[in-house]
């Protein structure tokens, strides 16, 4: 829509998770390096943590595509907290046969695929998504998962990645033997103010343009109102651009945001953030 009229090739500011739009920040180059530290160490469990929307799941894709053909990953996001059996899930994952299996069939079954990924000189690594829906028996089924070792070396990594609740969730007493089993973890923050002007340049850099496009006052309130929250910033920017194109306005000012906001608190079925 307005892409042509700011001299963009594709929306700079869409809330999927692009990979190609990866704004490695202090803490999400921090988080990153920590998940590469745990895949090459052969971690057995990594925690990954932040806010909705601070960009958890584009690091996940980032990481996805940097690891080789040596590596089968197996990647559970649909979790809640009913979840009979995980391990049917994680079988599905994998695409694994998992279907009329007794419980103790299907562990000999996973147990089975994961020697013969070893065998085959790959490693494999599961993926749990907004983990921190799962409750503390579905957890806890985890770890007797990654006891299933070979010689001295284990068979299954796992990276959870969850909301703040998950780092909660893991300081329960009775999750205290599974915490003693995270090698690696990281809890992402939202970005500062000077980050969110140097994200705004990078994600509009990623789309074709160099050019400044807001100005300094509107991207000071863009980071007040949003707090840094990259999905929140994502939001506010594209609405912002489709009123610029609707006024013709060449750059967008702070008074273009401040009607954004405004007419968001009025009109809009969800408010403007406060």
């Amino acid at each position: 829509m307005y892409e042509a009229f700011y001299g963009l090739k594709e929306k700079p500011f869409s809330i999927q998770p692009d990979p190609d739009f990866l704004f490695m920040g202090r803490r999400h180059t921090l988080a990153y390096t920590m998940l590469e530290y745990g895949v090459r160490n052969h971690a057995g469990f990594s925690v990954i943590c932040g806010e909705i929307g601070c960009g958890k799941t584009t690091l996940i894709r980032h990481l996805l595509n940097s690891l080789g053909v040596e590596v089968t990953v197996g990647l559970v996001y649909n979790t809640h907290r009913d979840i009979a059996d995980l391990l049917e899930w994680i079988m599905l994952a994998f695409g694994q046969p998992y279907e009329g299996m007794s419980p103790v069939a299907r562990y000999d079954a996973f147990q089975r695929f994961l020697i013969a990924e070893y065998a085959a000189g790959r490693r494999t690594i599961l993926i749990v998504d907004e983990a921190q829906n799962l409750n503390a028996s579905a957890l806890e089924s985890l770890r007797m998962l990654s006891n299933i070792n070979a010689d001295k070396h284990q068979l299954l990594q796992v990276i959870l990645v969850g909301q703040p609740q998950l780092r909660d969730l893991l300081q329960l007493p009775e999750l205290h033997q599974f915490a003693q089993r995270v090698a690696v973890d990281f809890f992402i923050p939202p970005l500062s103010q000077p980050e969110v002007g140097r994200y705004m340049a990078h994600r509009l850099h990623v789309a074709g343009r160099d050019t400044p496009l807001f100005e300094p006052e509107a991207v000071a309130r863009i980071a007040e109102v949003t707090r840094g929250v990259p999905r929140a910033i994502n939001v506010l920017c594209e609405t912002t651009l489709v009123y610029g194109f609707a006024a013709e306005a060449g750059s967008i000012g702070l008074a273009l945001v401040e009607e954004v906001l405004a007419d968001r608190q009025q009109y809009g079925v969800l408010g403007a953030p406060s």
